[in-house]
């Protein structure tokens, strides 16, 4: 495990260190997907261009409310999250705000988004801690991140540090899989998933995984990109999760790979995990996927009625604050 310091920026905080994962955990549960594209991709991507990216490049972007937040002090039994788009989050809590693989991206090359995001990068709270799953360019956007950046530590799977440089955060910190990093009295933990890490196709040595917020009396989970994976049950029986932050877009891949979870495996997901809440996301910001932007959410509620669990489902519009309170 190695961590990256800029030059100019301070050590960090004494509290602010991270724990490499015991021996006796055993293996790695994570899983990567390989990168070349089964039978029939070209079909696929023809029809992933022409029904989905082209139509969302014609169509007028949806707005966001353009209300101004006003961020008044938390209660300490409170923490509000705001679901920004895509794979973004807001979280505040007593102790400081965090941000979780910040994308204010209007485009990604021909992929046009397609709702602003839910709050402009002018209204942020300071930012104090910033989390980023893996290097691909839509949860690691360096421009994104330039807005933000302040001198505050970054926690980033291994390998992807150096793709913060010339980027003014302080410490950068790579995590590997359970690795544990203590802040303000807040414990977060590198979980795995079934995804890649590769930013471009010669650099698959970075990691990816999600990342587990155990504040007191609340844990938050960020399980980044993944498809559905046992690992979901690993996670569950080392840690309890109050609230999962869990894809259910982008399922229906181009090139055929196993990359993402469908509404359903999210749900089911949301079981393994033992979670008190769901609150979906990586959907209907970019076109990604062959499914349709609107499909993912309606599918989504459509499986949780199914399963009596449409009470602990939430689905919050961009900007919508969410506030949780300790358990």
């Amino acid at each position: 495990m190695s961590s990256h310091l800029p030059p100019g920026r301070s050590h960090p905080h004494h509290d602010d260190r991270v724990e490499h994962p015991p021996h006796f955990l055993g293996p790695s549960r994570g899983h990567k997907v390989g990168l070349k594209p089964t039978k029939g991709w070209a079909q696929r991507n023809y029809h992933f261009w022409s029904r989905q990216v082209l139509p969302a490049i014609l169509r007028k972007r949806e707005l966001a409310n353009g209300d101004v937040p006003a961020f008044e002090s938390l209660e300490e039994d409170a923490i509000e999250l705001v679901w920004i788009g895509h794979a973004s989050f807001l979280i505040r809590t007593p102790v400081g705000n965090i941000v979780i693989d910040p994308n204010w991206a209007l485009w990604h090359g021909p992929m046009k988004r397609t709702r602003e995001p839910g709050l402009r990068l002018e209204h942020l709270p300071p930012i104090d801690l910033i989390l980023v799953t893996h290097a691909h360019f839509d949860h690691l956007h360096r421009p994104s991140l330039r807005g933000i950046a302040c001198g505050q530590p970054v926690l980033t799977p291994h390998g992807c540090g150096p793709l913060f440089r010339g980027i003014k955060v302080g410490l950068v910190q790579e995590m590997h899989e359970w690795s544990v990093f203590h802040w303000r009295g807040i414990e977060i933990i590198f979980t795995p998933s079934h995804h890649w890490g590769a930013r471009f196709i010669h650099d698959t040595h970075r990691g990816f995984g999600g990342f587990l917020i155990r504040l007191p009396g609340n844990a938050i989970y960020h399980c980044g990109d993944s498809a559905y994976f046992p690992g979901f049950s690993e996670i569950s029986k080392r840690f309890a999760v109050d609230t999962a932050l869990l894809p259910i877009g982008a399922y229906e891949a181009p090139s055929g790979r196993d990359v993402h979870m469908n509404p359903e495996e999210a749900i089911q997901a949301f079981r393994d995990l033992g979670a008190r809440k769901m609150i979906p996301m990586h959907y209907a910001t970019f076109p990604l996927g062959g499914e349709n932007l609107h499909d993912p959410l309606r599918r989504l509620m459509v499986a949780a009625e199914a399963e009596q669990l449409s009470d602990r489902v939430l689905a919050p519009r961009e900007g919508e604050v969410v506030v949780l309170r300790n358990q």
